[in-house]
């Protein structure tokens, strides 16, 4: 079969032959209609994320949509070396399959799913989001940041505030639900005072010196309780964080992702968030290519517009 394989650390996949997978006691083969590049799966080809140790050759991609032999649509999560998502067929632990709405688009679902879970599980999970609660999404002009500000609305949210670089794109969120926008730039004049009106959860896809400046607002908004939830490090993997910012504040620090939050919550979360997509409309902006096309494709940006290969 045709898959998109990566042969060493780093290096870009290649569209070549791959053994067929052979289902077993534990696994199903899955036929793959759809498989998105995302952050996660970039990170896991290059083997710089911190859930990378596969052994090469292996195929790319971490989930995606298909069908399994009883022609059931389904989403799945490709976690099981060296079979990765973006292949004719692929081998799924029968745990990591959670069943397609018959009327969600498996292309759209194959979209939309990676960057809606990071927010899903992060309120529902992590911050335990209550109705009525304000929310902060730090980089909300991503493709995730985007379906965050939405899906916490949905979750009941009473207000929201969306930070981002992209002066156009943080209009449009406005438009989407978000109720105040701000730059990166205004972070540090325009957020204490909103911190002392009260924000309850932060989502952060960004780390870096605006994370610092949102934690700083936190101290300043003297003992109220802030549950800041890191997702994301588009803006740098490290800062330089005093001790005195957990010590002097009500800031609760936490992390959402592969291991904070259990393959098992990680796979309801999906669920639950595709059941939503079923009903209400979580679309974002995608390409499609065909698998094909990977060793062309990988290097697109897909932080605004996600490339989902079909097969």
């Amino acid at each position: 079969m045709k898959a998109a394989i990566v042969n060493g650390a780093g290096e870009t996949p290649v569209y070549a032959d791959f053994r067929e997978p052979q289902a077993d006691d534990h696994h199903v083969v899955v036929r793959v209609k759809a498989a998105a590049i995302s952050q996660l799966a970039k990170a896991r080809a290059a083997g710089t994320h911190y859930s990378s140790a596969i052994a090469h050759p292996f195929i790319a991609g971490i989930d995606g949509a298909g069908y399994l032999s009883s022609g059931e649509p389904v989403y799945f999560l490709a976690f099981s070396s060296p079979w990765g998502s973006m292949a004719e067929r692929t081998l799924v632990a029968a745990q990591a399959i959670v069943p397609l709405p018959a009327t969600l688009d498996p292309l759209i679902a194959a979209a939309i799913a990676n960057p809606g879970m990071s927010s899903w599980a992060a309120l529902t999970r992590r911050a335990h989001l209550r109705k009525g609660e304000t929310v902060l999404i730090n980089g909300a002009t991503g493709t995730s940041g985007n379906l965050a500000v939405r899906i916490a609305r949905h979750l009941g949210a009473g207000k929201i505030i969306a930070t981002g670089r992209n002066l156009q794109a943080l209009e449009k969120l406005r438009t989407e639900g978000a109720d105040i926008t701000l730059t990166l730039d205004q972070l540090p004049t325009e957020l204490p005072a909103l911190m002392e009106q009260g924000i309850d959860v932060v989502l952060d896809y960004l780390w870096g010196q605006s994370a610092l400046d949102i934690m700083l607002s936190a101290v300043a908004g003297g003992d109220k309780v802030v549950r800041f939830v890191q997702i994301g490090s588009l803006s740098g993997q490290e800062i330089s964080l005093h001790s005195k910012l957990l010590r002097s504040s009500g800031l609760t620090l936490m992390g959402s992702g592969l291991g904070s939050v259990s393959n098992t919550e990680l796979l309801a979360s999906i669920g639950e968030f595709l059941q939503a997509a079923a009903l209400r409309d979580f679309s974002i902006s995608f390409r499609q290519r065909p698998l094909s096309e990977v060793n062309v494709a990988w290097s697109e940006d897909d932080s605004r517009c996600r490339t989902v290969f079909t097969l």
